[in-house]
């Protein structure tokens, strides 16, 4: 059986997202966003999305992380942040020994919608659709966090993966 954590990074909101790949079959087992105030200080928010990562790991177990990679197009300035949580969340990651897969936003909408070009709602039903949850209110950032599960879930394989070294496992 492989347990797969998804991750969304934000700085506002963190989405993650938990399925089971057991003998071909997707399993649903937990999702939801780890938040920050806006009122923290900014170092306080990053070390809050950390320690919400590790917590995470170690009550779950998962065999393999998959973290969507920074996608910004038009305003670099409100990518920074995103980018920052990024960051710690691919250091929990890396510090719990869990490989990590790092998929691109165009990946896990064509993993899990068959095209890259998705949008978020059509994204929220094919996760609700795959892992059989019939149509389940969730924020955004955990159906992305859970897509981002079911990709990694896809792409479980060795290849691509980054161990607790950074090299390839």
């Amino acid at each position: 059986m492989t347990r797969v954590l998804g991750i969304d990074p934000g700085l506002a909101a963190t989405g993650f997202g938990i399925v089971d790949l057991d003998n071909g079959r997707l399993r649903y087992v937990a999702d939801g966003v780890i938040t920050t105030q806006s009122t923290d200080s900014h170092a306080a928010r990053l070390a809050v999305i950390f320690d919400r990562v590790v917590e995470l790991i170690a009550t779950h177990r998962p065999t393999l992380a998959a973290v969507e990679t920074l996608y910004f197009s038009r305003n670099a300035t409100s990518a920074i942040p995103v980018a920052e949580a990024r960051g710690v969340v691919s250091l929990a990651v890396y510090r719990s020994g869990v490989p990590m897969h790092e998929l691109s936003p165009h990946i896990i909408k064509q993993a899990v919608v068959g095209s890259g070009r998705a949008e978020k709602q059509q994204v929220a039903a094919m996760v609700d659709v795959v892992l059989g949850l019939g149509h389940v209110k969730r924020p955004h950032h955990a159906s992305d966090a859970l897509a981002a599960a079911i990709a990694g879930a896809h792409q479980r394989s060795p290849a691509g993966a980054f161990g607790p070294h950074g090299g390839a496992v």
